[in-house]
């Protein structure tokens, strides 16, 4: 069986597929029976020399959305629109759609999956989280005898990349940056990836399948790690810690709380030993228990197997009727949000307090009146007189009251600037 293909979008990742159909497409048959054939790319500037043969280069969107040989398209380009308008388009005319889109799906998911029910087609979404990790295949199938509890993931290259670098070569941040940019890991303009939002996106796909709830980013509560310092990447292993920037879902009561910041996790934990530029994400169900999944995260090769992988799906005819009986796909409802202030966890605390009598106690005092228990206090021997870092570790916390108690501790004479605070993910069974 024949399936034509049309893609839009060739930079790294559409490149990679279209190579890959172009290359491969006697490979690909064997595995599924199916036989790609490559029918148009939409490329901005048909000028630019390509491994594709020109008589596939087009610039006009018309050329793959109203194709009568197109039987799939993919979107490649990114982005709110137009990328939104042309998978709508696309599934007006009945064509199955594969994107890698988590920004798009993070904000008009519900609409875009209403549209593909309506129409009795589908959308493909794996490659849009995880790179070449099947998460949501284990979410959608593997996974769905059980009620989900939590998604605790590592969701961005970028950012996995630096802090392994700050926590094993005791690089500065700036210095950090600098290295995964030169590496490759890292764009000249990182804003997107060290401020959490692409996490963000991530999370809102990943938490919406797993709760089968409509969750847009915008909710999630989002901390990047621009901010860190390399001397709290330090204290954290001397505690047992390691820090990761972690895009975390958890159920909380009939609601769920989303959130994405850097969190010190014990070395005990699945997700301590995720380094460079790999993702992991972890599963908590009722049933399996936690499960662990790990791959390559970004790329034009790991991307383009999860797409293709798609394409597959959608190809073999699979797509289309789990489309149109999966309720975590098609019927999602709507799930109380709850504020990052009112999560319970554990927190790490440096504060650079003067080191003469009376301080740890005016600091406790603090603590103690805003319901906060400390677990750990560790600081270094000083000379009387100077501030000096007190590194504090608590027991579980109301967030709020952390954040509260850190505008106290700013005021406080015995302290010196404003105090560093990070969460604290510890393991679990």
């Amino acid at each position: 069986m024949k399936i034509g293909v049309g893609i839009l979008g060739c930079g790294t990742v559409g490149g990679g597929v279209a190579q890959v159909i172009l290359e491969q497409a006697e490979h690909l048959e064997k595995r599924s029976g199916v036989r790609l054939e490559l029918k148009k790319v939409l490329v901005r500037d048909t000028s630019r020399p390509r491994p594709i043969p020109a008589s596939l280069i087009t610039s006009r969107p018309e050329d793959v959305l109203e194709n009568p040989d197109i039987d799939i398209v993919v979107e490649l380009i990114g982005g709110l629109e137009p990328a939104g308008e042309w998978i709508l388009r696309a599934l007006k005319n009945g064509r199955r759609v594969v994107t890698a889109n988590k920004y798009l799906l993070a904000q008009r998911g519900g609409e875009i999956f209403a549209a593909a029910a309506r129409h009795q087609s589908c959308v493909c979404f794996e490659a849009s989280c995880g790179g070449a990790i099947p998460i949501v295949l284990a979410l959608t199938r593997g996974l769905l005898a059980n009620e989900i509890r939590s998604v605790v993931g590592i969701l961005n290259g970028t950012c996995n990349y630096i802090l392994t670098q700050m926590t094993q070569n005791k690089k500065a941040y700036a210095a950090a940056l600098a290295e995964a940019q030169h590496a490759g890991y890292a764009e000249a303009d990182p804003h997107m990836d060290v401020s959490g939002l692409d996490s963000s996106h991530k999370l809102a796909v990943l938490a919406s399948l797993a709760f089968g709830a409509d969750i847009k980013s915008s909710v999630i509560d989002t901390r990047g790690i621009a901010g860190l310092h390399d001397v709290d990447l330090r204290y954290a292993q001397e505690l047992g810690y390691v820090c990761k920037l972690l895009a975390i879902a958890q159920r909380q009561g009939a609601g769920v709380s989303l959130r994405v910041h850097p969190a010190l996790i014990p070395f005990s934990h699945p997700l301590s030993n995720v380094n460079g530029s790999y993702n992991a994400i972890s599963v908590d169900g009722s049933v399996a228990g936690r499960t662990v999944y790990y791959g390559r995260g970004a790329g034009a090769m790991p991307t383009a197997s999860a797409v293709l992988a798609d394409i597959l799906e959608a190809a073999m005819g699979n797509a289309v009727p789990m489309f149109a009986r999966h309720p975590l796909l098609n019927h999602r409802r709507e799930m109380e949000v709850i504020p990052l202030k009112d999560v319970n966890t554990r927190h790490y605390l440096r504060i650079a307090a003067l080191d003469r009598p009376g301080t740890i106690h005016e600091i406790t005092g603090v603590l103690g009146r805003n319901n906060i228990s400390i677990s750990a206090v560790a600081q270094h021997e000083s000379k009387a007189g100077t501030y000096v870092p007190l590194v504090i570790t608590t027991h579980e916390a109301r967030d709020g009251s952390v954040t509260d108690s850190m505008r106290e501790l700013e005021q406080l004479e015995c302290v010196h600037g404003e105090p560093v605070h990070l969460r604290i993910l510890d393991d679990y069974e």
